[in-house]
């Protein structure tokens, strides 16, 4: 297979409990239509918040990576809607295509708007909550990355030349993230008459004080001024001024022909990336059996979280 391993970590589980793991979840080598695919998950949160999917299907594979916050609606709604409108648009015109994965995006994130209108009187925090959003689709050669906010993919492929044996990281998608000064300025351009529209607080940047990503599904109550001016969300939570949407739900989205060197790739949330580079895991996907692969990579993942802790 031109690709060799799908590997997919810190998402929730479609497998087993792994033993001696209280809180990760693992499934080992599963097939799709290229190849393999490795899926593990810790849960960091008393609630866990996030959510995955995959899809395959003789000709394809979709994956999908929905990395919560505030809350576990957002994660679930774009992992019970997204799929669905991907297909109904890529029927539409006839296949996949950038254009089909915005509308898709798009009308997921207005159909989340809709739920937290009509839940909005009952549940108001419901406008606080959010979901980062990372998919991949693999259609025979052609590889499609769509992405919001800081989950991230990333290929490994042989070296050419005289570095046959080792593998080069290539990252395939953009971390919306204001941590990241090309962002952070990118959100300050967009707001010249908001000096503190991003602010460094509680040890890392953040839009409004609040948000470190500035794009995502949900989080309502940052893109429509309505929701903050409404008196059910001011009873809930500190109200915050907009004079416009501080978050888009806009995706960055990469196409790329795969090619006889692309050996794996890792969608994973933040919470890998925060302790891993890209090269490290793709080190470790590469110098390990497939086999547990990605509860290799979280376990490396946290190792790293238990030095920082030393």
């Amino acid at each position: 297979m031109m690709l060799r391993s799908l590997s997919r970590p810190l998402e929730r589980c479609l497998g087993v409990r792994a033993g001696g793991d209280a809180l990760m979840w693992h499934a080992d080598l599963k097939p799709h239509a290229s190849g393999d695919f490795s899926i593990a998950v810790v849960q960091a949160n008393n609630c866990l918040e996030d959510q995955s999917q995959v899809f395959t299907s003789p000709f394809a594979t979709y994956v999908g990576v929905y990395d919560g916050h505030g809350g576990p609606e957002a994660s679930r709604f774009v992992n019970k809607h997204l799929f669905p409108f991907l297909h109904k648009f890529a029927t539409e015109q006839g296949g996949l295509s950038a254009d089909v994965i915005k509308k898709a995006f798009n009308a997921t994130e207005e159909e989340f708007l809709r739920l937290v209108k009509r839940s909005l009187s009952v549940r108001p925090q419901i406008a606080s909550v959010g979901s980062c959003c990372l998919v991949g689709a693999i259609l025979i050669d052609v590889l499609y990355v769509a992405n919001l906010g800081d989950s991230r993919a990333v290929l490994g492929r042989k070296a050419s030349g005289d570095k046959e044996n080792t593998v080069v990281a290539e990252r395939l998608s953009t971390d919306h993230n204001v941590g990241v000064e090309e962002v952070r300025k990118e959100v300050e351009e967009l707001h010249p008459d908001d000096s503190h529209i991003v602010v460094y607080t509680r040890g890392v940047w953040r839009i409004k004080g609040i948000i470190q990503v500035s794009r995502s599904i949900g989080d309502v109550y940052l893109k429509k001024p309505e929701f903050y001016r409404d008196p059910i969300f001011q009873q809930f939570g500190n109200p915050v001024p907009l004079k416009r949407p501080v978050i888009t739900a806009e995706p960055s989205i990469l196409i790329r022909k795969l090619k006889p060197q692309d050996q794996f790739l890792i969608f994973a949330s933040d919470g890998l990336w925060e302790q891993l580079s890209d090269e490290a895991a793709v080190n470790i996907v590469f110098k390990n059996p497939r086999a547990g692969i990605a509860r290799r990579l979280v376990r490396a993942a946290l190792q790293e979280v238990a030095k920082k802790r030393d």
